[in-house]
């Protein structure tokens, strides 16, 4: 028998095929990324470099779904890629809406074909009600929230908001799911055949178990690292003034086409002090854009303009 894998020890340098140990629901994780299967000896940091996913954030999401009540430290959501938080948040809605609930809706359909038109009609509606309160929810994270945090990883111009709205307006999907479980459970009508609920009551369990962790990702990662930002950007500073040369060298970077997780690897530091800098570089000198930085940069004599894609 294998020994359990520790938090400890598991890091970008293990084989990715060993993080199977963890648990089986981490599987979701790697499909999610768009990971084939056959790793053979490839590293945790080798699969995720394949697919252009920061190996510590993938690595933080699964220890979120393989261990009850983890909790990242302070410095990992910091250090965090909120890009890659993001997309995979995104990758889960189409995971849920395109195959977890319409499966979901195949086996209660089955399940509930016995049944008298009246109770038929009750169960199908209290489904569907939720599958677009669901839709909702994951429409305003869509339009709403993701847009939001992109900009402010970007330094973009962004609409009036903050991630203290989300917060409030956050629904509890899961509610009315485990409602449905209990209904099922414990009032399921006689007519149904007990394997075809057993199937349906899978179906909600796994749902349920997933989106519990994919609220986790939301509420006690995401929302606290933007939260921050936020109050960074609230804090009163002077206008104008020299950049630093840290400033200068990051400036230099993104001139050069360099994403914020690039940036951080090639100056040791993490993708929250590379998104710092850039607000404070786009606070100094007034300009929001890339097109426009680099510009700057040229003209400033910073970088060459054959240094320039």
């Amino acid at each position: 028998m294998k020994p359990q894998l520790s938090i400890a020890s598991i890091s970008p340098a293990m084989k990715m095929a060993d993080l199977l140990d963890l648990s089986f629901s981490v599987l979701g994780v790697f499909s999610r990324f768009g990971m084939s299967f056959g790793f053979g000896e490839a590293t945790v940091k080798e699969v995720c470099d394949a697919v252009g996913v920061d190996p510590e954030t993938f690595l933080i999401i699964c220890k979120v779904y393989a261990f009850d009540g983890y909790r990242p430290s302070k410095e990992q959501m910091e250090n965090a890629c909120l890009e890659d938080i993001v997309r995979y948040l995104r990758l889960s809605h189409t995971y849920y809406m395109e195959s977890v609930v319409p499966e979901l809706a195949q086996a209660l359909e089955t399940m509930i074909a016995p049944c008298e038109e009246m109770r038929k009609k009750i169960i199908w509606k209290f489904f569907t009600d939720y599958k677009e309160e669901l839709a909702r929810h994951f429409e305003y994270e869509e339009k709403t929230v993701f847009p939001y945090v992109e900009a402010m990883i970007d330094s973009r111009e962004r609409e009036p908001y903050s991630i203290g709205e989300y917060e409030k307006n956050h629904s509890n999907v899961e509610e009315k799911l485990d409602d449905l479980k209990k209904l099922i459970f414990m009032y399921m009508p006689p007519q149904c055949s007990h394997p075809d609920a057993f199937q349906v009551l899978f179906y909600i369990s796994c749902l349920e178990s997933d989106l519990e962790r994919h609220t986790f990702i939301e509420n006690s990662i995401l929302v606290p690292v933007v939260s921050k930002m936020e109050d960074e950007d609230r804090e009163p500073r002077g206008e104008g003034g020299e950049l630093s040369a840290r400033e200068k060298e990051i400036l230099v970077s993104v001139a050069k086409g360099m994403l914020n997780k690039e940036i951080a690897d090639q100056y040791n530091i993490s993708i929250y002090t590379v998104i710092s800098h850039r607000k404070n570089i786009t606070r100094k000198t007034g300009i929001k854009t890339v097109a426009g930085l680099t510009v700057y940069a040229i003209l400033n004599n910073l970088i060459d303009m054959n240094m320039v894609e």
